[in-house]
């Protein structure tokens, strides 16, 4: 079997570890002959790199490991740039989740207007990474699942529209793994319909391969429990706040009952709970719980291999879910035409929505890039809520390529996270004034 070339960028991210796991899980599916970590921030790769250099010493000798914030010896010679980066690292997640609450509006990193500050970051550093691919390895495909996804989409769209760029998100494997959960499957077993855009969908069927349907039974399910499982809590997902937002999924389900809701429309449908619950405790949000539980594991896990020489006893976790990633290599790799839900132009994919949507259904993935499957007439009432953000999304990166305060300034009142018009001009100059050292300047 072929062996692969590959770079991830983000390098220094604390997923980095369990994404190098996965790949050496996965051999035997999809071999690497060269591993390579790029980012932009030397000292942090440096911490994860040498650890994962260790680890690969000892558990899989014969793969050219290496890391460096050099573009050129990063993209040369790749096959696959698989991009998880984060511009402003948690520092400026922390403000995302923190400005918003000085003018009575819930903080999210991909939601409302924090998303939208980190989609406008998120954008400089995604093409710089897809110039540096095509610059230096033109074949190379990248397979991105970096937030927020559907801004970053939308710009590739559009400021890139050549580029051999997928996007894609975990968030549907999560909760198809969750889904499996209930009804006593494997994830594998399961094959979905789902319709939206990213972070906000809605799941239609969920089959399994001899054609039953489970969508009834997960519904009476999320019904009472939400999405959370007793698995999920023992083995995924412990914090509190990932706890309370599957649960929610119950009432997110109340509102529109005929199809399975994606978790993040809370922050749509209830924003005034999200507001609620975030204003109990304003000085600590998720980016705090996450750097004082992830972040510090992972360093420390590296810094302790680093120090003793070896990996043994003190190993990376394995981030399992995350091997759909390989499931999409091996599709452009080897034509498998691997049925995955992804981020894409409609082109008629959903019938009563613009063809210049990026949306998410489910794709089928062969060695050309994903082909969408169709999922017909949508209901008024989910095509209303989806074009009104995709329209914000739309909004967000015209402001990006004209360098327009205006257009912003629309993107944040048309988001249904944001009250009134005055609320998303303070809201707009607080951002604008945080977020200096990343924004393109607006006029």
């Amino acid at each position: 079997m072929k062996k692969f070339s590959v770079v991830i960028a983000g390098g220094g991210s604390t997923f980095t570890p369990g994404i190098v796991m996965m790949l050496l899980d996965n051999q035997d599916r999809f071999p690497l002959r060269t591993l390579k970590l790029y980012d932009n921030d030397e000292e942090r790769q440096k911490t994860l790199g040498d650890a994962l250099a260790i680890l690969l010493r000892e558990q899989a000798p014969e793969i050219d490991f290496s890391y460096t914030t050099d573009p050129e010896a990063a993209f040369s010679d790749v096959d696959f740039c698989m991009a998880h980066i984060r511009v402003g690292k948690y520092a400026m997640r922390e403000k995302d989740e923190k400005v918003p609450l000085r003018h009575g509006v819930f903080g999210q990193e991909t939601c409302g207007p924090g998303g939208i500050a980190y989609g406008m970051r998120s954008i400089t550093g995604m093409l710089e990474i897809i110039d540096y691919m095509e610059k230096y390895s033109p074949e190379c495909w990248m397979l991105n699942y970096s937030n927020p996804a559907a801004i970053v989409a939308e710009a590739c769209r559009v400021l890139r529209p050549d580029s051999k760029v997928l996007n894609i998100c975990d968030m549907p494997v999560g909760t198809l793994r969750r889904m499996s959960q209930i009804v006593g499957k494997t994830p594998a077993e399961l094959e979905v319909r789902y319709f939206g855009l990213n972070h906000f969908g809605w799941w239609t069927s969920v089959k399994d391969k001899s054609g039953h349907e489970y969508i009834d039974q997960i519904r009476d399910y999320v019904a009472e429990n939400g999405y959370l499982t007793q698995v999920e809590v023992d083995t995924q997902h412990t914090d509190p706040s990932w706890q309370e937002t599957h649960r929610k999924a119950k009432d997110l389900l109340a509102v529109a009952p005929d199809y399975l809701p994606n978790t993040y429309l809370k922050y749509y449908l209830y924003p005034d709970y999200v507001l609620d619950h975030m204003m109990e405790h304003p000085e600590y949000t998720r980016s705090n719980e996450v750097m004082e539980n992830r972040e510090k594991h992972v360093f420390d896990h590296a810094k302790k291999i680093t120090a003793q020489g070896s990996a043994e006893g003190i190993a990376f976790e394995i981030d399992a879910h995350a091997s759909f990633i390989v499931d999409l290599a091996r599709a452009i790799a080897f034509n498998t035409h691997e049925r995955m839900v992804m981020i894409v132009e409609n082109n008629g994919a959903i019938a009563n929505f613009p063809d210049d949507a990026m949306v998410e259904v489910p794709c089928i993935v062969g060695n050309d890039g994903p082909e969408a499957l169709t999922q017909g007439i949508i209901p008024q009432f989910q095509q209303a809520l989806m074009f009104q953000q995709v329209t914000v999304e739309k909004l967000v990166v015209e402001a990006y390529a004209e360098n327009s305060y205006q257009k912003m300034w629309q993107a944040l009142t048309l988001s249904k996270t944001v009250p009134s018009a005055q609320i998303a001009k303070e809201l707009l100059d607080d951002l604008i004034s945080e977020n200096g050292d990343y924004w393109p300047e607006l006029h």
